[in-house]
């Protein structure tokens, strides 16, 4: 039978409070870490490679058929939005596995003083990649904040984490069920006065508000309009560094505020405190039983997939109108079937661990996952070369479908460099400087003899 570390374990109280080292590590864990570090760049690549409206709208470029249609859907319906709930829970089992080892030191060290350390460098990673590396995209700076938030919980039971889990999914659900009903009406209050107006109706100045609001929503959500934006910013993203930086910079600031605090903010808290509770309950370390996870498995898939098929199905029968979607969808379910087919992944890759059915895959994704941070920020450099106007300037000339043989080489080159390189090193290059940033200490790189 296999032995997993657990908060309690001894290998988290001995020692002293220098980073763990790889002996210790769990894992699985960093095997989830790796696919999800992996898997999110599926989602993350039509950003980086095309305008966000081709992203998002199958109708721009008329992919309503052929490679690029399926692709979206297989994106779409597998593991859109999954893979970034999965490096969530990730993030929030680190945090009690973290803070549970440093405590064990508590005469060695201040256990906050670390933690919030760490965030804060992590916060300064995020701006870095947003503002320095040009990836509007980032996620370290969300996580930093929302980090700083779960100290206080750290000691709470698995079933307390879960209900806070619940409240903040069904925050979300409420609101953004509440923002599509907000798209429908700007529509049906736009069409009355019109239909007002036609009958030589004086519109008061209410209803020439709500007249002018849908018109120009209907204007801006042209094909013809939204071709002319993508034109655009194809032009702009083709250009030198800075340009680029300056074109890009607004749009993070709007990320890192605004968009971070109406979404992000709640959309992640859901899914660290679901990690929280998932790593104390033994659900991430592989302490159920097989039959526990080909439940999980099932259960996460048949609810999860169905969801996101009937999602992605309104979207494609309303045109990726978002003014039509609340008359097909009353509720919405966005974070329901995100969090279902999560956890339809967690099962699936605990089946494959606890049968032994993929050991050296698994073994060589963990290498991936314990290199994490600079896989990640690793991605942001490779990509923003690939297409921006400063590198081989690719922006907006692949195909979907295309894009996602720059993700497999991406992954392959991923792969093969984070092993070769914990052959030799204890840490990513990124981990290395990170942690010796938050201990406030030099840390030992190299290993004394080289592991192949």
């Amino acid at each position: 039978m296999r032995k997993f570390f657990s908060p309690d374990s001894t290998a988290l109280s001995a020692g002293s409070i220098a980073p763990l080292p790889q002996t210790a590590r769990i894992t699985i864990i960093d095997s989830l870490r790796g696919i999800a570090l992996l898997g999110i760049l599926l989602m993350n690549i039509p950003f980086f490679g095309m305008s966000h409206h081709l992203a998002e709208n199958l109708n721009i470029r008329n992919e309503v058929s052929g490679p690029n249609y399926y692709t979206w859907w297989i994106v779409n319906t597998f593991f859109e939005g999954t893979m970034r709930g999965l490096f969530s829970i990730l993030f929030g089992a680190g945090t009690v596995l973290l803070l549970h080892r440093l405590e064990k030191n508590r005469a060695e060290t201040n256990p906050a003083d670390i933690y919030y350390r760490r965030l804060i460098w992590l916060l300064i990673f995020g701006v870095i990649n947003a503002f320095i590396f040009l990836w509007p995209g980032d996620i370290l700076y969300s996580y930093a904040i929302c980090g700083l938030f779960l100290f206080p919980f750290r000691n709470m039971k698995a079933k307390h984490l879960l209900l806070i889990s619940l409240a903040f999914l069904i925050f979300f659900t409420i609101r953004g069920t509440l923002q599509w009903n907000e798209m429908k009406e700007i529509r049906v209050n736009g069409e009355k006065a019109i239909a007002l107006e036609k009958k030589k109706v004086k519109l008061t100045e209410e209803q020439s508000e709500d007249k002018g609001k849908w018109m120009g929503m209907q204007e801006r959500l042209k094909v013809e309009s939204v071709r002319k934006e993508v034109a655009k910013e194809n032009k702009k993203m083709h250009q030198g560094y800075f340009d680029v930086m300056r074109y890009l910079k607004d749009i993070n600031v709007k990320i890192q505020s605004m968009m971070f605090y109406n979404f992000y903010f709640f959309d992640i808290m859901v899914f660290l405190f679901l990690g929280m509770a998932l790593f104390k309950w033994g659900i991430l370390t592989g302490e159920r039983s097989s039959r526990f996870y080909l439940l999980l498995m099932l259960g996460g898939y048949i609810l999860g997939l169905s969801l996101a098929y009937w999602f992605n199905r309104n979207l494609v029968r309303v045109q990726f109108n978002p003014t039509l979607i609340y008359d097909r969808m009353y509720i919405n379910l966005y974070q329901v079937k995100r969090i279902f087919i999560t956890l339809g992944h967690i099962g699936l890759v605990m089946l494959l661990y606890k049968y032994h059915l993929a050991d050296r895959l698994l073994k060589w994704l963990s290498r991936v996952g314990q290199m994490a941070f600079s896989n990640y920020l690793m991605q942001s450099l490779i990509c923003v070369f690939i297409f921006y106007g400063f590198g081989l300037r690719w922006y907006g000339y692949m195909q979907r479908y295309e894009l996602y043989f720059v993700v497999l080489g991406i992954w392959i080159f991923q792969i093969i460099f984070s092993n070769v390189w914990l052959s030799y090193f204890k840490f990513g290059p990124f981990e290395w400087l990170w942690r010796s940033l938050t201990y406030w200490q030099r840390q030992s790189f190299k290993k004394r003899t080289a592991i192949i």
